[in-house]
Protein backbone atom coordinates (compact mmCIF):
# COMPACT_ATOMS: atom_id res chain seq x y z
CA UNK A 1 0.00 0.00 0.00
CA UNK A 2 1.50 3.43 -0.98
CA UNK A 3 1.84 5.81 2.15
CA UNK A 4 2.92 9.31 1.40
CA UNK A 5 4.23 11.47 3.89
CA UNK A 6 2.06 14.65 3.65
CA UNK A 7 1.06 17.56 4.86
CA UNK A 8 0.08 19.89 7.71
CA UNK A 9 -3.20 21.66 8.28
CA UNK A 10 -2.54 25.47 7.98
CA UNK A 11 -4.21 26.31 10.89
CA UNK A 12 -4.19 30.22 11.88
CA UNK A 13 -6.08 32.07 14.40
CA UNK A 14 -5.69 35.30 15.28
CA UNK A 15 -6.82 36.88 18.13
CA UNK A 16 -6.55 40.99 18.96
CA UNK A 17 -5.96 41.43 22.45
CA UNK A 18 -5.37 45.29 24.27
CA UNK A 19 -2.75 45.68 26.29
CA UNK A 20 -0.40 48.33 27.25
CA UNK A 21 2.93 47.76 25.62
CA UNK A 22 5.90 49.72 24.43
CA UNK A 23 6.43 49.14 20.66
CA UNK A 24 9.28 46.87 20.64
CA UNK A 25 9.91 43.39 19.52
CA UNK A 26 9.55 40.88 21.48
CA UNK A 27 11.34 36.93 22.05
CA UNK A 28 8.96 33.98 21.82
CA UNK A 29 9.41 30.76 21.92
CA UNK A 30 7.20 27.42 19.92
CA UNK A 31 5.62 24.87 21.88
CA UNK A 32 6.33 21.67 20.21
CA UNK A 33 4.75 18.38 20.87
CA UNK A 34 4.58 14.73 19.73
CA UNK A 35 1.58 12.87 19.41
CA UNK A 36 2.48 9.16 18.67
CA UNK A 37 -0.22 6.65 16.78
CA UNK A 38 0.28 2.72 17.03
CA UNK A 39 1.97 0.88 14.49
CA UNK A 40 0.64 -3.20 14.45
CA UNK A 41 3.69 -5.67 12.67
CA UNK A 42 7.62 -6.78 13.39
CA UNK A 43 8.65 -6.85 9.53
CA UNK A 44 9.29 -3.97 7.83
CA UNK A 45 6.51 -4.47 5.04
CA UNK A 46 3.90 -5.26 7.95
CA UNK A 47 4.49 -1.80 10.01
CA UNK A 48 4.35 0.36 6.21
CA UNK A 49 1.57 -1.46 5.44
CA UNK A 50 -0.30 -0.88 9.03
CA UNK A 51 0.84 2.83 8.57
CA UNK A 52 -1.24 2.64 5.20
CA UNK A 53 -4.52 1.61 7.52
CA UNK A 54 -3.42 3.82 10.67
CA UNK A 55 -1.75 6.75 9.66
CA UNK A 56 -3.10 10.29 10.18
CA UNK A 57 -6.00 10.39 7.39
CA UNK A 58 -6.32 13.87 5.55
CA UNK A 59 -8.26 14.76 2.29
CA UNK A 60 -5.41 13.00 -0.05
CA UNK A 61 -5.95 9.98 2.27
CA UNK A 62 -3.67 8.68 4.81
CA UNK A 63 -0.09 9.56 5.47
CA UNK A 64 3.23 8.69 7.51
CA UNK A 65 3.39 11.48 9.55
CA UNK A 66 1.58 14.94 9.92
CA UNK A 67 2.37 18.42 11.21
CA UNK A 68 0.00 20.52 12.71
CA UNK A 69 -0.24 24.37 14.12
CA UNK A 70 -2.24 26.77 16.14
CA UNK A 71 -0.96 30.33 16.08
CA UNK A 72 -2.95 32.81 18.16
CA UNK A 73 -1.95 36.38 18.90
CA UNK A 74 -1.99 39.02 21.66
CA UNK A 75 -1.71 42.36 19.72
CA UNK A 76 -1.87 45.81 21.14
CA UNK A 77 -3.34 48.56 19.38
CA UNK A 78 -2.38 51.86 20.19
CA UNK A 79 -4.44 55.21 19.72
CA UNK A 80 -2.06 58.47 19.74
CA UNK A 81 -4.35 61.17 19.48
CA UNK A 82 -5.33 60.98 15.61
CA UNK A 83 -2.76 58.01 14.81
CA UNK A 84 -2.62 54.45 16.22
CA UNK A 85 0.48 52.13 15.62
CA UNK A 86 0.58 48.11 16.29
CA UNK A 87 2.83 48.75 19.15
CA UNK A 88 3.55 45.11 20.11
CA UNK A 89 2.58 41.41 18.48
CA UNK A 90 2.83 38.37 20.67
CA UNK A 91 2.60 34.78 19.54
CA UNK A 92 1.97 31.73 20.94
CA UNK A 93 2.99 29.18 18.54
CA UNK A 94 1.84 25.29 19.19
CA UNK A 95 3.62 22.96 16.79
CA UNK A 96 2.04 19.13 16.81
CA UNK A 97 3.95 16.37 15.03
CA UNK A 98 2.07 13.14 14.37
CA UNK A 99 4.26 10.13 14.29
CA UNK A 100 4.17 6.21 14.07
CA UNK A 101 5.38 4.28 16.95
CA UNK A 102 5.29 0.28 16.98
CA UNK A 103 2.99 -1.11 19.18
CA UNK A 104 5.29 -4.41 19.94
CA UNK A 105 8.57 -4.95 20.84
CA UNK A 106 10.97 -5.49 17.16
CA UNK A 107 13.27 -7.73 16.54
CA UNK A 108 17.01 -6.17 16.73
CA UNK A 109 17.44 -5.50 13.13
CA UNK A 110 13.97 -4.81 12.20
CA UNK A 111 14.44 -2.14 15.31
CA UNK A 112 17.55 -0.89 13.52
CA UNK A 113 15.47 -0.28 10.09
CA UNK A 114 12.69 1.41 12.26
CA UNK A 115 14.71 3.79 14.02
CA UNK A 116 16.46 4.85 10.60
CA UNK A 117 12.95 5.31 8.95
CA UNK A 118 11.68 6.75 11.90
CA UNK A 119 14.22 9.38 12.55
CA UNK A 120 14.36 10.52 8.66
CA UNK A 121 10.83 11.12 9.02
CA UNK A 122 11.40 13.24 12.27
CA UNK A 123 13.50 15.31 10.10
CA UNK A 124 11.70 15.66 7.59
CA UNK A 125 8.79 16.86 9.71
CA UNK A 126 11.07 19.18 11.30
CA UNK A 127 11.59 21.15 8.85
CA UNK A 128 7.87 21.88 8.34
CA UNK A 129 7.87 22.96 11.99
CA UNK A 130 10.71 25.36 11.25
CA UNK A 131 8.63 26.68 8.47
CA UNK A 132 6.17 27.51 11.04
CA UNK A 133 8.58 29.43 13.42
CA UNK A 134 9.47 31.51 10.47
CA UNK A 135 5.66 32.54 9.13
CA UNK A 136 5.42 33.20 12.67
CA UNK A 137 8.21 35.84 12.99
CA UNK A 138 7.78 36.70 9.33
CA UNK A 139 4.15 38.24 11.05
CA UNK A 140 5.48 39.33 13.54
CA UNK A 141 7.93 41.16 11.67
CA UNK A 142 5.92 43.21 9.78
CA UNK A 143 3.35 43.61 12.86
CA UNK A 144 5.27 45.82 15.21
CA UNK A 145 4.87 49.14 14.80
CA UNK A 146 2.54 49.34 11.96
CA UNK A 147 1.19 52.63 11.54
CA UNK A 148 -1.31 55.27 10.34
CA UNK A 149 -1.53 58.67 11.05
CA UNK A 150 -5.42 59.25 10.54
CA UNK A 151 -6.65 56.18 11.95
CA UNK A 152 -8.01 57.19 16.00
CA UNK A 153 -10.02 53.67 15.94
CA UNK A 154 -7.30 51.77 14.57
CA UNK A 155 -9.38 50.39 11.92
CA UNK A 156 -6.82 51.42 9.14
CA UNK A 157 -4.15 49.85 10.69
CA UNK A 158 -6.07 46.60 11.44
CA UNK A 159 -6.95 46.62 7.64
CA UNK A 160 -3.21 47.27 6.40
CA UNK A 161 -2.24 44.04 8.70
CA UNK A 162 -4.38 41.63 7.17
CA UNK A 163 -3.87 42.98 4.01
CA UNK A 164 -0.44 41.52 4.45
CA UNK A 165 -1.25 38.28 5.91
CA UNK A 166 -2.43 36.87 3.33
CA UNK A 167 0.92 37.12 0.67
CA UNK A 168 2.76 35.92 3.74
CA UNK A 169 0.27 32.78 4.01
CA UNK A 170 0.26 32.01 0.16
CA UNK A 171 4.46 31.86 0.39
CA UNK A 172 4.28 29.50 3.37
CA UNK A 173 1.64 27.10 1.85
CA UNK A 174 3.92 26.95 -1.35
CA UNK A 175 6.63 26.79 0.95
CA UNK A 176 5.10 23.15 1.99
CA UNK A 177 3.84 21.84 -0.99
CA UNK A 178 7.89 22.91 -3.04
CA UNK A 179 9.46 20.97 -0.31
CA UNK A 180 6.95 17.76 -0.10
CA UNK A 181 7.17 17.65 -3.82
CA UNK A 182 11.02 17.51 -3.81
CA UNK A 183 11.12 14.91 -0.78
CA UNK A 184 8.91 12.48 -1.82
CA UNK A 185 9.29 12.53 -5.80
CA UNK A 186 11.11 9.29 -7.10
CA UNK A 187 14.50 9.90 -5.80
CA UNK A 188 13.26 12.29 -2.86
CA UNK A 189 14.89 11.91 0.67
CA UNK A 190 11.37 10.64 2.13
CA UNK A 191 11.19 8.42 -1.15
CA UNK A 192 14.40 6.96 0.15
CA UNK A 193 13.72 6.27 3.23
CA UNK A 194 10.79 4.24 2.71
CA UNK A 195 12.64 2.16 0.65
CA UNK A 196 15.54 1.67 3.00
CA UNK A 197 13.08 0.73 4.90
CA UNK A 198 11.43 -2.01 2.91
CA UNK A 199 13.81 -3.47 1.41
CA UNK A 200 15.99 -6.29 2.92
Amino acid sequence: MTVTARLHAFVGLFVFISAAMPAVAQEWQATEKVDHYNVNGSTPMALYQSIGERGPKLSLGRVIAHTTFKLTWQRDYQPQGQACVLASAKPRLIITYTLPKPAQKLSPDVAAKWQAFYDGIVEHEKLHGQFMKDLTQNIQDVSIGLRDENDPGCKKVRAALQAQLKPISDAHVARHSDYDRVEMSPGGAVHQLILAFLNP
